[in-house]
């Protein structure tokens, strides 16, 4: 994932110096001995101590730690995390310990290292775990509210990107089903295995899209969701490592906040359009501000929440 790469070679640099070495730094007591309140954003509490980790995630970023940057950053991933939990489009803890891992691993490290090198930093994995979740999370809200950033170019604009590109973009559109091994949330801990079983056996068996509905009929609690034509910029990035190395029919298993989940790829061709066109040129347009950290309609998102939320300080950073 793109917003923990960012710390790589930091931590990296950390756990050849710390992970034989288990002595409490200063940045860690400081976090301990700190309980105070900096702010309150729309009565959730933002202590001094998440302050003190969020400095010290800084430091592991390479960046000049700042408690004011530190608090407000802190101020708008409370109301980013308000928000996601609002709409209820957070990203499953499955999902998060999965990314976890692979940072841990793109490290050379166990997820037991990188936690201690977490902790001894004053960073822990906690408050890792919280910021990999709404930076996963976050980007979902506002492709929802506004589309991925889809507003549709005027003739104009796509006639004028197409002879700047000189030939029209192809690109793949897929026609997609989705097949949901659904799983209560009062019974996730007790039955998420099972189902997980379940769902990755039945791909080898699964007769394709026109007899989705009655092969979900022979099984308890499988419901089919018709995605239609989905072009590939316009692919969830959850879903998109999975399509392109699906080698048959249906992609591999996810855990979501719905039970285990994969998709059915019902056709899949090349195709160069104008609407194919506009996909992609809106895809290198939205890489380009997530690139520069300037997505406009994630900015946009955020001062609407910032001026609709009651934000008090507390202490003085």
């Amino acid at each position: 994932m793109t917003a923990t790469r960012k710390i790589v070679l930091a931590v990296s640099v950390l756990a050849a110096t710390t992970v034989a070495t288990p002595v409490m730094t200063p940045i860690v007591a400081m976090a301990q001995s700190t309980s105070g309140v900096a702010a309150v954003v729309n009565r959730s509490a933002i202590t001094t101590a998440d302050v003190a980790r969020r400095s010290a995630f800084m430091r592991l970023q390479r960046q000049k730690p700042s408690n004011k940057v530190a608090l407000d950053q802190l101020i708008d991933e409370t109301l980013k995390r308000q928000e996601i939990s609002r709409v209820k489009m957070s990203v499953s803890t499955e999902d998060v310990d999965r990314s976890f891992a692979r940072f841990a691993q793109g490290n050379k490290m166990t997820t037991e290292q990188l936690s201690s090198v977490l902790n001894q930093a004053g960073v822990t994995p906690d408050h890792f775990k919280a910021y990999i979740a709404v930076q996963m999370s976050w980007p979902r809200l506002v492709n929802a509210r506004y589309g991925g950033g889809r507003q549709r170019m005027s003739t104009d604009q796509l006639v004028t990107r197409m002879m700047e590109n000189k030939q029209k973009p192809v690109t793949t559109e897929y026609f997609l089903k989705q097949v949901i091994f659904v799983v209560p949330a009062a019974k996730r801990n007790a039955i998420l295995n099972k189902r997980k079983a379940e769902a990755d056996a039945s791909r080898s068996r699964f007769p394709g899209c026109a007899e989705a509905k009655t092969f979900a009929a022979t099984m308890l609690d499988v419901s089919i969701r018709d995605l239609g034509r989905v072009l590939a910029p316009d692919l969830p990035e959850d879903w998109k490592p999975l399509i392109e190395k699906s080698s048959g029919n249906t992609t591999g298993t996810r855990v979501t906040e719905r039970g285990v989940e994969f998709l059915a790829i019902c056709e899949q061709r090349q195709v160069s359009d104008d609407v194919a066109a506009e996909a992609v040129f809106r895809a290198e347009d939205l890489g380009k501000a997530e690139k520069s950290g300037e997505d406009p309609n994630s900015k946009k998102y955020m001062d609407d929440l910032r001026a609709k939320a009651q934000i008090d300080y507390i202490q003085k950073s």
